[in-house]
């Protein structure tokens, strides 16, 4: 059986303690600063799924016959939908622009965009654009507002078409 001593003991605590205090220590510091004095953050979050990129069709009597009874849908509408077209403009420069094509094997899912931008904080003209249908120049959804960015804050782009497009959080 080991002895313990004092001394042991002592050694021990002071070891415990000077581990105690570098943790300690660098729980607190350094200290870590996201962004940089003067900067806000924009973040550009949403997923959403784009129109059919071809009309359903109704199937003729003829095509309907000659598929098999259990499969006779009287239409025909393809899965595949259209790539969004997404901008981002502030202070008049565009700032983001991307065609997001949509996911699944089909290509038959939603599309997802998921940006971060580090701007000067302060007031700004923010107009966020989106193109989900088949057309071919302009956009379906388009939001502009004044905003006010404070230093260090996150501000959050989102869409839902329910809650009508856009929303500056």
């Amino acid at each position: 059986m080991v002895k313990l001593s004092p001394l042991r003991f002592l050694a021990q605590f002071i070891l415990y303690a000077l581990f105690a205090v570098v943790v300690g220590y660098f729980s607190i510091s350094p200290a870590y600063q996201y962004l940089a004095p003067g900067k806000a953050q924009l973040k550009l979050s949403f997923r959403h799924a784009g129109q059919h990129k071809v009309e359903c069709r109704r199937l003729t009597p003829e095509e309907l016959a000659e598929l098999p009874p259990n499969m006779r849908n009287p239409f025909d509408c393809p899965r595949e939908r259209v790539a969004l077209v997404v901008e981002l403009l502030l202070d008049g420069e565009l700032l983001f622009h991307d065609s997001l094509n949509p996911s699944g094997l089909a290509r038959d899912g939603s599309s997802a965009v998921y940006r971060r931008f580090i701007v000067d904080s302060g007031r700004h003209h923010l107009q966020a654009r989106l193109r989900d249908s088949r057309r071919e120049q302009g956009f379906d959804h388009d939001h502009a507002a004044e905003i006010e960015l404070m230093p260090g804050q996150n501000f959050v782009i989102d869409f839902h078409v329910e809650t009508g497009g856009f929303a500056f959080l």
